[in-house]
């Protein structure tokens, strides 16, 4: 019954609530990297979502290699945070309203999300070099360039600014493609869209309401900035990430393939400053 799954989700957040308060302050990075994926899997048990992660091949991915990079996707809805966390945890970069958010923006706080404050160029300078920073030491580091979310039948341009840090840092960009699938005839399904005046609660009332679903999240092979134009890398970045969440693993696979190859970059689409 859904009240019952909506008592275990209630008591789910608190437990989360807890572990960050008593036992994050005193763990290592692997340790919190653990308890973060253990708790975003048991979250989507809880909504009904299965989750399969693979790679552009089809295999199955049990997490990523401890190299720091930028990791982008498409953005359908406020689970792709958890979904990416399943797969391996990630340091997102989050509009700063997300903070203020109850219980969730609390944890995003403590899982290590990096706030920026959108339409103000300092802080967003101000992000840059953190998150570069925070690459270089390792970590991987989660963008949604699209800015905002989308019902998922097709992918917006990716706004170029924070391409600016793996450019610097010399590192790579790991693209991504999530669809949400209803898991009996495996066609999509908007029950997780996450768009228009939707709001938190509402979009979790459609989630617990809706038949079983099923996110498949797909890992593209990495791409290595080959210039110095961020807009480059964000349109080489959107190729990739549109074939992924289309399922057309190969035009993905041919598409990085290319786009590695220095003075091989597409022409990309026009980009505003935007964060989501």
């Amino acid at each position: 019954m859904i009240w019952l799954r909506k008592t275990a989700l209630v008591l789910h957040l608190l437990r989360g609530l807890v572990t960050c308060a008593v036992l994050f302050p005193w763990l290592g990075v692997s340790s919190r990297a653990w308890h973060i994926r253990r708790w975003s899997r048991r979250l989507l048990r809880i909504l009904g979502v299965e989750l399969e992660v693979v790679d552009a091949t089809g295999a199955a991915v049990h997490g990523a290699a401890r190299q720091g990079a930028m990791v982008v996707s498409n953005h359908i809805s406020w689970l792709d945070i958890y979904v990416i966390h399943c797969w391996q945890p990630v340091r997102f970069v989050a509009k700063s309203e997300i903070r203020d958010w109850p219980v969730i923006g609390w944890l995003c706080d403590k899982t290590g999300t990096i706030f920026i404050e959108r339409g103000r160029k300092r802080d967003a300078h101000r992000v840059l070099h953190n998150i570069t920073d925070v690459m270089l030491q390792g970590d991987l580091v989660g963008v949604f360039p699209e800015g905002t979310t989308t019902d998922g039948t097709g992918v917006l341009p990716f706004h170029a600014n924070l391409m600016q840090a793996p450019i610097s840092g010399g590192l790579p960009v790991q693209p991504l493609g999530l669809n949400y699938l209803d898991a009996a005839t495996g066609q999509p399904t908007l029950a997780a869209a996450y768009i228009g005046d939707t709001t938190l609660l509402q979009s979790l009332e459609a989630i617990l309401r809706a038949p079983r679903i099923k996110v498949r999240l797909v890992i593209g092979p990495a791409l290595v900035p080959v210039s110095g134009d961020r807009r480059e890398l964000a349109g080489s970045a959107r190729e990739v990430v549109v074939h992924l969440s289309q399922g057309a693993a190969e035009q993905a696979l041919d598409a990085a393939r290319r786009l590695n190859q220095p003075g091989s970059a597409i022409e990309p689409e026009p980009a505003t400053a935007a964060i989501s």
